[in-house]
């Protein structure tokens, strides 16, 4: 992926494997860095005999043409953020989706997302929207300031939305008001871009916020939240679930969570 340096999944999957006693290298691969394309990178990647590859921001939509998906949901997302290289070719999956439904209900509870404002659709808004409408969201505003995409989003959800309603549009502020739930999947507020999709005045009547970024965990974004008393979601406990869902799709290898979550906040390296 692009602006990765401070990506702490290298920590996540190297401790994990610590934990269970296995020799596992997982480096950061940045295409402009090697002076690849990603697809280049992808293929150096394969021909290397990696097991798999983590996909991140901008190539999860690009990778997931690159693979087969065995998963419906998956393929309707149409976007990957683990690649499993095996000997009958690259598959695809998204632990995005699974990590942040892990997530939320490790916040929230038995709590239903309500009406929910979700902000970008790129890769991770496409997993967070489908996630979302798993959960039971009753109405699914999606923002993005490119309507086509937004919705292109809305159309793919559609046969899997059961009782959600899915609006798409391009206006975060008008689709925020009344929102029970608030939702950034844009990469404003990541190391190195910063700011924020939304005004603090437009998240006053809301319950609950996500935000995607998690580097930095505490984005102007989820500050602004705080500052408002909304109950906080950060993009650390989707890194964490995601995460270890990829883990378990490359190894098989059961994990104590609890303990890996411990042993990578006690190491702050």
């Amino acid at each position: 992926g692009d602006n990765i340096m401070r990506s702490k999944s290298p920590k996540l999957h190297r401790t994990a494997a610590q934990m269970v006693g296995l020799d596992v290298s997982y480096d950061r691969l940045t295409p402009k860095d090697l002076g690849l394309s990603f697809e280049a990178t992808f293929e150096k990647g394969r021909s290397a005999g990696f097991r798999g590859i983590n996909v991140t921001y901008p190539y999860k939509e690009v990778v997931a043409k690159m693979v087969s998906i065995p998963d419906d949901i998956v393929a309707a997302i149409g976007a990957v953020n683990t690649v499993v290289f095996d000997e009958d070719g690259p598959k695809g999956f998204n632990t995005d989706y699974s990590g942040f439904k892990r997530a939320y209900c490790n916040v929230m509870g038995d709590t239903e997302p309500g009406t929910v404002c979700l902000i970008g659709s790129g890769g991770v808004g496409r997993a967070i929207a489908f996630a979302l409408a798993d959960l039971g969201a009753d109405v699914l505003r999606l923002v993005d300031l490119d309507q086509n995409k937004a919705a292109a989003l809305a159309e793919a959800l559609q046969p899997f939305a059961g009782r959600t309603r899915v609006e798409a549009g391009t206006d975060a502020s008008a689709a925020a008001q009344e929102a029970d739930g608030i939702v950034n999947c844009t990469p404003l507020g990541m190391v190195g871009i910063g700011g924020t999709p939304l005004p603090r005045s437009a998240m006053l009547r809301a319950g609950w916020c996500f935000d995607a970024v998690y580097t930095p965990v505490e984005t102007e974004f989820l500050q602004h939240a705080a500052e408002v008393g909304l109950k906080i979601i950060t993009g650390y406990e989707l890194f964490f679930g995601q995460g270890i869902d990829a883990w378990q799709i490359f190894t098989g290898r059961h994990l104590d969570h609890d303990a890996l979550r411990q042993a990578i906040l006690s190491d702050p390296s």
